[in-house]
């Protein structure tokens, strides 16, 4: 058919989105030598041959495509990658863009402070897309030549969750037809709809088309033809004449024509009795597909029945099989055709730009806010089911923030998107923290201070150590060792060093001047004389404000000092890598741009992205409301410490989009960004989050003191320690991803033994 071929044809052209260097490697389309770049590329798929050392413009997909110089001998190839990555040592990075919007949001993901952003900010033209993501928007009514096998462990998953009870629905809703004897042409239809929903696959249902449908009425196995088909060289005609090139007039006389669809009354018998059973059927399968996601094939197919299928006259409908050869003459268009049930490059679906478990997750907010605020007495949920969904809403949430803060980031100039990038990149955490330290305040509950000081270092642990670990492992599991700027990485480990000192240093202070405070103390030889030793319980410096002297005049002032002097720190590494030694990431467009954005179709205008990032702090805020309000009874779990549930479900869950973010980057051997996405959230945590909550403390007093337990202070040390030791050499493998990790477990364990802070 004309789709097919015209498929095959581009598939020399079109690249897959996985591997896009492979044809390079085959057609041997790099010519000339490669100059020493690093180049990044968010191109159009069938650009392969883009690097060479004259390009004319005739070959460029649009105006707005930003193209690099030649690569040198040095440069490296990274094999299956979605987006075209060159790595060397010199440390050059030219973008290279469908238009200047996206070439401004990977010229972001590069600059220091800055959220990094895997997603498209603007629509990417569908013909330039890869096969693979092409047939993840399919509508299945295009016929195609299939070769693999129809039994597969998908299809068979289909069976069992949805192919039994719906053509169990067609079955009843069959003899329901043919009992009211006038709906018999509904049953006949469901009967066969019956068998194709109990395995579609290989399947079609066809409509008979036209004034050739009297044809078809005595072929039912005839040739489907695809809406969009173009006729071509490799096309039969719709029309054949008959092999005798006689007529045949009883075909041509056919049954007696039917009435109108809307003037019959089995019509509207069925729209009253199996219609709307058929439709609550459809729609609960469709809406459990889509929500699993990677069977969204299954949710296509049930909606396109639904809509559809269901309303057409029974008598147009055909069921065959897609590969049986159909006899000639007769005209049909297809409806559906499917051929798996599962599809697992389904992670990358988008709708207006936004993945799919985004979308899937939105309802959560509403439902966590519903239950939360509305059932006050827990009489539908207890407060441990509120709090999972509060926790879990904040994941879509932080999602909509980030695709907000590059949305806009990539519209703007460089001053508004720093601006948005410092007021909302950390507004995630900070409402948490906020909210948590006001409801403590207020309920005299000193153990949500202690959560807070635990979700910051679960933070700052989670960025340094699993966040790397988790992308190096990945990304070495698939090539092997990955290569990254060794002198940016420093300037981001030498901010890790400045950022923890700065933290901590009120902590070892209080450590070294404190007053050490035990209870419960007893003699171990059970008399009350003051020789011999002494077996404490809860010993600890006393910081309280009941310690004037070194509280207040030592520990506070230092606390202020700290506070002040690391936010000044981030300003100075902001001025050293975008204005002063900007030459370390020397990123800079390639030649061949225009100015404008050249009928780039962005997914979100400022003012919508503005909109949602309002929207989206207000739903946050609300959210860690909830989850702080019904925190308690996790708290109060005997054998889990809170120290754990601190560091782990409150730090990383609002991660992790970032944690997405950093391992699609490793796979696309890009591990630079991977790494820079852990610790651009970590410095921000130390020189900008908690600063704030210091100021918000000195304004509004809620008893929050810079001072953490000796856990937090050694085990964040360390983790720096080594990270520094990792990025020494500038290269990564799974292995070394590995030690990270598995010290990250260590600390894990040892947050999940440790006794519950004093006084919770």
């Amino acid at each position: 058919m004309s789709t097919d071929t015209e498929s095959r044809r581009r598939r020399s052209t079109i690249d897959s989105q996985d591997s896009p260097w492979d044809q390079d490697h085959r057609g041997g389309h790099l010519h000339g030598p490669m100059c020493d770049r690093l180049c990044v590329a968010s191109l159009h798929s069938e650009l392969r041959d883009a690097c060479t050392p004259s390009l004319s413009p005739s070959l460029l997909p649009g105006p707005g495509v930003y193209t690099p110089k030649c690569p040198s001998p040095h440069t490296r190839l990274s094999a299956h990658a979605s987006e075209d990555v060159w790595e060397d040592t010199t440390n050059k990075t030219t973008i290279r863009a469908e238009n200047e919007v996206e070439a401004n949001k990977l010229a972001n993901n590069y600059r220091f402070g800055f959220r990094k952003w895997k997603s498209h900010v603007t629509e990417r033209p569908f013909e330039d897309r890869s096969d693979v993501v092409k047939e993840l928007y399919s509508e299945l009514n295009v016929i195609k030549p299939h070769t693999g096998h129809l039994i597969t462990c998908g299809n068979v998953v289909y069976v069992l969750l949805f192919g039994w009870w719906v053509s169990l629905a067609y079955l009843l809703v069959s003899i329901l037809m043919f009992i009211t004897i006038i709906g018999v042409p509904y049953g006949k239809m469901c009967w066969k709809l019956s068998w194709y929903f109990l395995w579609p696959f290989g399947k079609s249902i066809q409509e008979l088309g036209g004034g050739v449908e009297r044809c078809c009425g005595r072929f039912p196995h005839c040739e489907a033809i695809p809406e969009d088909v173009e006729d071509n060289e490799d096309t039969s005609p719709i029309l054949l004449p008959s092999p005798t090139e006689e007529p045949i007039p009883d075909l041509l006389q056919g049954p007696p024509q039917h009435k109108p669809y809307w003037h019959r009354v089995s019509t509207y018998v069925w729209l009253l009795l199996g219609y709307p059973l058929l439709a609550v059927v459809h729609s609960l399968a469709c809406l459990i597909s889509w929500l699993l996601v990677f069977t969204i094939p299954v949710a296509k197919m049930n909606a396109r029945t639904l809509a559809s299928i269901l309303l057409m006259p029974p008598e147009n409908l055909s069921v065959s099989t897609c590969s049986k050869r159909k006899p000639q003459g007769c005209e049909t268009r297809a409806l559906l055709c499917s051929y798996h049930a599962v599809n697992w490059y389904y992670y990358k679906y988008t709708v207006d730009g936004i993945n799919v478990f985004a979308v899937n997750l939105l309802p959560l907010v509403i439902v966590s806010l519903v239950i939360g605020y509305v059932d006050k007495g827990n009489q539908f949920a207890s407060s441990e089911v509120k709090f999972a969904t509060a926790v879990g809403s904040i994941i879509p949430l932080s999602y909509y923030i980030g695709m907000g803060i590059a949305s806009i980031s990539a519209q703007s100039n460089f001053a508004v998107g720093a601006v948005v990038n410092a007021t909302f990149g950390s507004i995630t955490e900070m409402t948490f923290y906020i909210t948590a330290l006001l409801r403590g305040h207020r309920a005299g509950n000193a153990c949500l201070q202690e959560i807070v000081k635990s979700a910051l270092t679960g933070t700052l642990l989670g960025c340094i150590l699993f966040i790397p670990g988790i992308c190096m492992i990945i990304g070495g599991l698939r090539h092997r060792e990955q290569r990254f700027n060794s002198r940016s990485a420093g300037v981001s480990s030498a901010l890790l060093f400045i950022s923890v000192g700065g933290v901590f240093a009120p902590t070892l202070f209080s450590k070294a001047y404190g007053n050490l405070v035990c209870d419960n103390c007893t003699n171990s030889t059970g008399d009350n004389t003051t020789s011999g030793s002494f077996a404490c319980r809860n010993c600890h410096y006393d910081l309280s404000e009941n310690n004037y002297t070194l509280f207040h005049s030592h520990i506070q002032p230092l606390v202020y000092t700290v506070s002040f002097l690391l936010p000044v720190a981030y300003i100075i590494g902001l001025i050293f890598t975008l204005k002063t030694h900007s030459h370390i990431y020397d990123i800079h467009v390639g030649e061949g741009h225009v100015t404008g954005h050249h009928g780039a179709v962005v997914h979100w205008s400022r003012w919508r992205a503005l909109a949602i990032l309002i929207i989206a702090t207000l739903l946050m805020s609300a959210c860690a409301d909830v989850t702080t309000e019904h925190i308690q009874p996790i708290l109060s779990q005997p054998n889990i410490s809170q120290y754990f549930i601190g560091v782990t479900v409150l730090a990383m869950v609002p991660e992790i989009p970032e944690i997405v973010n950093g391992i699609q980057f490793a796979l696309q051997n890009n591990i630079s960004l991977s790494l820079e996405v852990g610790s651009c959230i970590a410095v921000q945590v130390c020189m900008l989050q908690i600063p704030l909550l210091v100021l918000f403390n000195a304004f509004y007093d809620v008893g929050f003191v810079l001072i953490f337990c000796d856990l937090h202070l050694w085990a964040s040390i360390f983790s720096v320690v080594l990270v520094n030791y990792i990025f020494m050499d500038g290269k990564s493998d799974y292995f070394q991803g590995t030690a990270l990790v598995v010290v990250y477990l260590i600390l894990l364990a040892s947050y999940f033994f440790a006794p519950s802070p004093a006084g919770c």
